[in-house]
């Protein structure tokens, strides 16, 4: 009966060691380096986001998460008062960026991102699971296939770790 105590034990101590070890691969800003989608059919499409789209992905020691992608090729308003911008321009500026912030836990090799305050208001409250994948300096997310402008695709984006106080 010790012996199954200390097994027990030893174990749960291995699963929190290693749940801290991802955390801290994890935990920094990351830099978004690609994006691409792809339909269950074999369709691909490498700039889902336009071209050259930028982004930051954050993720704290302590569990919380922000996350920011623009599209690339946004145009400027043509006001410095954005809400003085004519409604098509302020409805391309929503429809070309998206950020939302929250909690994140990490499950074998998903992330869960916990969303809390968002650009798209239907996204809070709700899980976004990605897939994550380390390779090196960078991680690549999946999102499970989603239903985007009348697709179903899945997307893949590539993040880079910037080092610390970096510009």
């Amino acid at each position: 009966m010790r012996a199954a105590i200390l097994a027990i034990a030893s174990f749960l101590v291995f699963q929190a060691w290693a749940q801290a070890q991802t955390h801290d691969r994890l935990a920094g800003t990351w830099k978004l380096v690609s994006v691409s989608s792809s339909t269950a059919s074999g369709e691909r499409n490498d700039t889902p986001f336009g071209p050259s789209p930028a982004g930051f992905l954050t993720y704290t020691q302590d569990g919380r998460m922000t996350a920011m992608i623009s599209y690339g090729g946004r145009k400027r308003l043509s006001s410095s008062d954005s809400r003085s911008a004519p409604a098509e321009e302020q409805a391309e500026a929503f429809r070309t960026f998206v950020a939302y912030a929250g909690r994140y836990t990490l499950n074998g090799d998903k992330v869960i991102h916990h969303v809390e305050i968002s650009s798209i208001q239907n996204w809070v409250d709700t899980d976004l699971i990605r897939s994550i994948r380390f390779e090196g300096e960078r991680i690549v997310l999946l999102t499970p296939p989603t239903s985007v402008d009348g697709k179903i695709q899945a997307f893949e984006l590539i993040w880079q770790r910037l080092p610390a106080n970096s510009r």
